[in-house]
């Protein structure tokens, strides 16, 4: 924002005064009657076109785990052991979580 340098400067009682007003229209805004409305509930009611899913079936082909793979006992995702950090079978964790 461009500032012009050459305006007249206002006091520290006209900045006072401005500041008096501005917070009596805030007093008088808050007052208005107006009911704030929330997001969030707003949000749950608007529908979106093709967000239907409900008829939707989701095929999806699990894998069972490998011989290479390890299930890290931290964040129990699956990984290929060139991920593993450190230990064996029940304890082995991941390069992520070490």
């Amino acid at each position: 924002m461009a500032t012009d340098y050459d305006s007249p400067r206002k006091t520290d009682e006209e900045l006072h005064e401005e500041s008096l007003e501005e917070l009596k229209a805030r007093r008088a805004d808050a007052k208005s009657g107006q009911v704030d409305v929330d997001e969030e509930e707003e949000a749950q009611n608007i529908e979106l076109p093709g967000a239907d899913l409900s008829g939707e079936e989701l095929a999806v082909r699990v894998v069972p785990k490998q011989d290479n793979e390890f299930t890290c006992s931290k964040c129990f995702l699956i990984h290929h052991s060139s991920q593993l950090a450190r230990g064996q079978g029940a304890s082995a964790v991941c390069r992520d979580c070490a």
